[in-house]
C-alpha cells in the first residue's frame, strides 16, 4: 500500500462545480444541493484498504449529517480499466452493502478529482453554505493496523463547526490513503 497524503487545497477555495453520474446513470451536480447548510465531498473507491477500514463510519456519518442538512457526496475517480473493482456496477453493490445514503458518483474523466486537487482515497472536503472550503483533511487518526478506533472525530468536528457558523478546528491533518489511480498520461502535476 503506497501511502499518499491529501494536497490540502487552500482554505476559502470555492467548491468546483461537477456533473457526474451515479452507477445507474442519473446525473448529479453540485447545484443539485444548493441551499445545503454545508457540503461534504469525499473521494473514495471500493478496493482501497484505507476506505474499506472506514466505510461503516462513512455510512453512519453520511446519514447523520444528511439529516442535519449537509449535502454529502462521494466520488470515485479511479481508472476502472486497470482497477475493475471500482467500476460503476461494483460501486452500486458497495453503496448498497454498506448503506450509503448519499450519492456515490463516477468521475470517469478524472476532471473532478483534478478540480478538487484530490490525491488519495479517502480524501475529504467540507465547504460552508457559501461553498467556500472550510476543512480538508482526515476522517480521524485511525488507519488499517494502528488499533486506533474509527470515530470520524476530525471530520465530525469540522462539520459541527461549519454547521454552527464557526471556523473548522485547526490544525487540519492531511488525509492519508491510496493514491487515486490515474489513467495513463492523465495524472496531474500534484500527483
Amino acid at each position: 500500500m503506497a501511502l499518499t497524503p491529501s494536497t490540502m487545497m487552500p482554505l476559502g477555495t470555492e467548491a468546483p462545480p461537477f456533473a457526474l453520474p451515479d452507477p445507474q446513470g442519473t446525473m448529479h451536480s453540485l447545484d443539485d444541493f444548493s441551499g445545503a447548510k454545508a457540503y461534504l465531498i469525499m473521494f473514495i473507491c471500493n478496493h482501497c484498504p484505507y476506505v474499506k477500514h472506514i466505510r461503516e463510519e462513512l455510512a453512519r456519518l453520511g446519514k447523520e449529517y444528511q439529516e442535519k442538512g449537509v449535502a454529502v457526496v462521494a466520488i470515485n475517480s479511479n481508472d476502472v480499466a486497470n482497477y475493475p473493482d471500482d467500476n460503476p456496477e461494483k460501486m452500486a453493490r458497495e453503496a448498497q452493502a454498506y448503506g450509503y445514503t448519499f450519492p456515490y458518483l463516477f468521475d470517469e474523466t478524472q476532471e473532478t478529482a483534478k478540480a478538487y486537487q484530490a490525491a488519495c482515497t479517502p480524501d475529504f472536503f467540507v465547504f460552508g453554505p457559501d461553498k467556500k472550503l472550510s476543512y480538508r483533511g482526515q476522517l480521524d487518526d485511525s488507519r488499517p493496523g494502528n488499533d486506533v478506533p474509527v470515530t470520524g472525530k476530525d471530520l465530525r468536528a469540522a462539520l459541527d463547526a461549519v454547521l454552527a457558523g464557526a471556523p473548522a478546528p485547526e490544525p487540519q491533518k492531511p488525509s492519508m490513503g491510496c493514491n487515486i489511480k490515474w489513467k495513463a498520461g492523465n495524472a496531474p502535476a500534484y500527483a
